[in-house]
């Protein structure tokens, strides 16, 4: 059975493991990965887990005024999954929550899963009432997952680079 974590360096092999079904580059969404980022040692590995834990917060603790997320990684049996991570601030481009599975476990619903376990984390740690999620225009299988959790398609948006659809999901009762 699958859970979501706070990352944790005592996963580094794990993660390098999930990295390398990816193949080469920062494609990993949900992970928050930047090209400054060294994940290769652990020492930068460990460094970049703070990071990434650093501002993150429960329920009915203001948010600090620096931009943060709460990121979560998809783990099962060990492995590291994928990740997923909610913005704490409203990005017109990015949207507010972001997600990825690593290739080898795809199509077994995981993103569904982790979206509607991260859903119920901005109601609550948040108290938001809807959320922008975006995917690729071309990457029907997200599409799908934003929908099978009630997104509904607002339209595409042409960002010189790329084309992306955007949904908002309501979290009212």
């Amino acid at each position: 059975m699958p859970t979501l974590i706070s990352p944790t360096a005592s996963l580094y092999a794990a993660f390098q493991d999930c990295r390398a079904d990816w193949g080469p580059g920062l494609h990993e969404d949900g992970f928050g990965i930047g090209p400054e980022d060294d994940l290769d040692s652990p020492d930068g590995f460990a460094d970049w887990v703070r990071r990434r834990n650093r501002l993150d917060h429960g329920a009915g603790v203001p948010c600090p005024a620096e931009r943060h997320a709460s990121c979560r990684w998809i783990v099962e049996d060990g492995q590291v999954l994928g990740g997923i991570a909610m913005r704490h601030w409203e990005d017109d481009d990015l949207g507010q929550i972001g997600y990825g599975v690593r290739p080898s476990a795809r199509r077994r619903g995981l993103a569904s899963w982790a979206l509607g376990e991260m859903l119920r984390e901005a109601r609550t740690v948040l108290d938001l009432e809807r959320v922008l999620i975006p995917c690729l225009e071309d990457n029907i299988a997200s599409a799908r997952t934003i929908e099978s959790q009630g997104g509904v398609f607002q339209g595409i948006l042409d960002t010189g680079h790329v084309r992306v659809r955007r949904y908002w999901i309501s979290l009212a009762d």
